[in-house]
C-alpha cells in the first residue's frame, strides 16, 4: 500500500493569538492547561495575556496587535467598552461552562486550517500488543515509529489485506499517563471501544482528510455570552 510521507508540523503554520479571563486563578489554571495542550493541524492556539477580573481596555489593546480576540470565563466587560470593541474590531466571548469555551477555540482555530485537496497521512505505528478493553473493545498498544499520533486525530488499522477499522483517536496513554500526542519511539496505547479485531504487526496510521474550504473565522466587534 502506498502512503505519503508524515507532513511535518511546522510547514505553513497558522496561529490564533487569544487573550483569556477568568473569575479566578483555579478556572485560568484548568482553561490555560486545556487550550495549551489542544493539538491542531497546522495551528497553533497562543495566549499571549490572561488574568483574573473584568475584561478591560488595556486586554482589548493587547488583543489588536494579534487575532484579536478575547475569551472570558465567568467574567464580564468593563462598562463603555461596546463602541471600542466595534471600532478596533476585536470580539469578545464569554462562556459559564470550560467545554463550551475550550470547544468554540478549537472551532475557530480549526477554521483558520489551509484546505487541502489530498489526504496526508501524519504518523505512523506498529501494534504491540493488545489489551482487553470492554466487551466489544480493545487497547491496541502500538510502538510509534514516524510523525505522531495525537487526540482528535484521524487513524486506521490496516493489516496485512489493508485497512480494517477507522475512526478518531480518542484517548492515549503512555503506561499509566494519559497523554495529548505520542511521537517516534514511544510506546502508547490507544483504546478502541466497538472494533476488536487487531492483530499485532498491524499499521496504524493517523492522517488529516481532505478538506473543504471553509469560510475562517473573523473577529465580529462584538461581545457574545455563550
Amino acid at each position: 500500500m502506498k502512503t505519503k510521507h508524515p507532513t511535518s508540523d511546522r510547514t505553513m503554520r497558522s496561529k490564533l493569538d487569544v487573550v483569556l479571563k477568568c473569575d479566578s486563578i483555579g478556572s485560568l489554571e484548568a482553561i490555560t492547561a486545556s487550550l495549551s495542550e489542544m493539538t491542531l493541524p497546522e495551528v497553533d492556539i497562543n495566549i499571549i495575556h490572561s488574568g483574573v477580573g473584568y475584561i478591560a481596555k488595556s486586554d482589548l489593546l493587547l488583543a489588536e496587535t494579534a487575532s484579536r480576540l478575547i475569551v472570558g470565563f465567568q467574567v464580564d466587560v468593563l462598562p463603555g467598552m461596546d463602541k471600542a470593541l466595534k471600532e478596533h474590531r476585536v470580539e469578545v466571548r464569554i462562556y459559564n461552562v470550560i467545554y463550551t469555551l475550550t470547544a468554540d477555540v478549537r472551532a475557530i482555530a480549526g477554521s483558520l486550517v489551509p484546505a487541502v485537496s489530498m489526504e496526508q497521512i501524519i504518523g505512523s505505528a506498529r501494534v504491540i500488543a493488545l489489551f482487553k478493553s470492554s466487551r466489544k473493545g480493545i487497547i491496541i498498544g502500538c510502538e510509534v515509529s514516524d510523525g505522531h499520533l495525537a487526540i482528535g486525530q484521524h487513524f486506521r488499522i490496516i493489516s496485512a489485506m489493508g485497512p480494517v477499522y477507522s475512526g478518531i483517536i480518542e484517548s492515549l496513554h503512555i503506561e499509566e499517563n494519559a497523554v495529548q500526542k505520542a511521537t517516534p519511539g514511544q510506546h502508547v496505547g490507544v483504546k478502541i471501544e466497538d472494533f476488536k479485531k487487531a492483530r499485532i504487526g498491524d499499521v496504524v496510521e493517523s492522517f488529516r482528510p481532505p478538506l473543504k474550504k471553509a469560510r475562517p473565522w473573523e473577529p465580529t466587534g462584538e461581545i457574545i455570552r455563550k
